[in-house]
């Protein structure tokens, strides 16, 4: 009898362990920036370690940085909607018009707050975008902060200093800014902007400062010019953190509970609070190499806004052509970033 009780224990004990081995999960998790990039270091690894101490060690990162899982960063998309990678984290505009109701957040001079326009990006996601990403469960959303204007060789203080310039934006809206502002448009995703800089292909770009030392794009270029603050942003882009809908789907409750924790819309939030705290660092590289900084004012900023018109009524023709309400969703866009403004 007892050695029937112990070999009942110990085949008990073996299934717990096996069950327990089961659960243990790893998951890939492909990107675009290389390890000291301030994503990777502040957003990216901090939640890797959150979600391993948060589930004892059962769900787990295989961080795969800088595109090392293979594609191109337009590919992420679908690479994390087929399950070639568990997470990923992109920028839809990567992918021109695919993701269509996001790029009211792409159009020019809308915030000029990453925090702000990661809540206004999450409600106004529920509402209109969420049936863009299917087989995917978008974890966080957000925009980084302020653009800005970074060139080589020439100096850019108003809109005729444009002409001329190949100029790299990432999405179809900062493409179609740059061709109003009367710039020549290059679009490309961020990895393959040192390569054309360096080489001339283009003469210069637009980016916010906190990915330009990991890259170190400032020792490229000699001119920023930045925004009068009194005014949004010349532009900034929308970032997804999201995850394939079947490996979410596949995990236990607990495991899912530690997801659910660790996104959402306080998660995109507090990243686009990471994204707006990132400029110092950022900017302080440009300065210590001693590079020329220009602030382009308010008075000069409102010729750029009203050459860039027209890419509003873009936007909503192109949704109303689509079935959607074009200009309830730029104005509910609006709505919510002046809602959550700080």
């Amino acid at each position: 009898m007892k050695n029937t009780v112990r070999t009942a224990l110990a085949a008990a004990a073996l299934a717990a362990a096996g069950l327990a081995q089961a659960q243990d999960v790893t998951l890939k998790f492909h990107h675009i920036w290389n390890t000291q990039a301030m994503a990777s270091v502040n957003v990216i690894a901090p939640w890797c370690d959150k979600i391993a101490k948060e589930s004892a060690n059962k769900l787990k990162c295989q961080v795969f940085p800088a595109m090392s899982m293979g594609g191109t960063p337009p590919q992420l998309v679908d690479q994390v909607k087929d399950g070639v990678a568990d997470l990923v984290i992109t920028l839809p505009g990567y992918t021109a018009g695919r993701f269509p109701a996001l790029e009211v957040f792409e159009l020019p001079f809308m915030t000029n707050s990453a925090e702000t326009g990661a809540r206004a990006a999450w409600d106004y996601l529920q509402k209109y975008a969420l049936k863009e990403f299917p087989g995917t469960k978008i974890l966080a959303i957000w925009v980084h902060d302020e653009g800005y204007v970074h060139t080589r060789e020439k100096q850019v203080k108003t809109l005729a200093d444009f002409k001329g310039l190949k100029m790299r934006a990432p999405t179809r809206q900062t493409n179609k800014l740059l061709a109003a502002l009367g710039a020549s448009p290059v679009g490309m995703p961020l990895p393959a902007v040192v390569d054309a800089v360096s080489k001339g292909t283009i003469d210069g770009f637009l980016l916010p400062w906190e990915v330009m030392p990991s890259l170190k794009l400032h020792e490229m270029v000699k001119f920023h010019s930045e925004t009068d603050p009194s005014r949004p942003a010349l532009y900034s882009a929308v970032f997804v953190f999201a995850m394939n809908q079947a490996k979410y789907d596949s995990l236990p409750a607990d495991l899912k509970s530690v997801i659910d924790a660790n996104a959402g819309a306080v998660y995109s939030q507090a990243i686009g609070k990471i994204w707006d705290g990132s400029q110092t660092a950022g900017r302080k590289a440009a300065l210590d190499r001693g590079n020329t900084f220009t602030m382009i004012p308010a008075s000069e900023l409102d010729n750029w806004v009203k050459v860039a018109a027209p890419l509003y009524e873009d936007f909503t023709a192109d949704m109303d052509k689509k079935g959607l309400p074009g200009k309830q969703m730029l104005q509910d866009a609006r709505d919510l970033l002046v809602k959550y403004k700080k």
